[in-house]
């Protein structure tokens, strides 16, 4: 079961690289489209604060909630139960740490501005700590090795 999980959380982790790797692809295009966005207007300096304000909010709550939702999670008596819980919930901080990777890669065609290059290296290295691993599920359940 936890394998299964595993390779699941491990797909998902993987393809949000991928997608921000497309979304670089499709910015390059964007940009040679002529298709770009002053930093400096007000479009520009509202777009950039969003997604400032999206990475510095969401990356430290993500994983302080999934934190405190598996510390919850370790009182579950049903493995079954307990694996699936933590699989949704792992789903969701990916997806809310990858979106802000995704965006700030985008956003740094569009806008044409290096804060939002770093804000998508700030992603990155949020979701570096939201790798899956068999040990990780282990450790954050308090499973023990004949439960397996």
């Amino acid at each position: 079961m936890i394998q299964k999980i595993l390779k699941t959380l491990q797909f998902i982790y993987y393809t949000i690289y991928i997608t921000a790797i497309l979304s670089a692809i499709l910015g390059y295009y964007v940009l040679y489209s002529g298709l770009q966005i002053d930093s400096k207007s007000d479009a520009g300096i509202t777009l950039s604060s969003i997604l400032i304000l999206f990475i510095i909010g969401s990356i430290p709550t993500a994983l302080a909630l999934f934190h405190r939702y598996t510390k919850e999670l370790r009182a579950e008596p049903d493995m079954n139960i307990k694996l699936e819980k933590y699989k949704k919930a792992s789903i969701i901080r990916l997806l809310v740490i990858g979106l802000g990777l995704v965006a700030g890669v985008l956003f740094f065609y569009v806008l044409h501005s290096q804060s939002m290059l770093f804000c998508a290296g700030i992603a990155a290295i949020g979701l570096v700590f939201c790798k899956p691993a068999e040990v990780k599920i282990i450790t954050d359940l308090e499973i023990e090795e004949t439960e397996e």
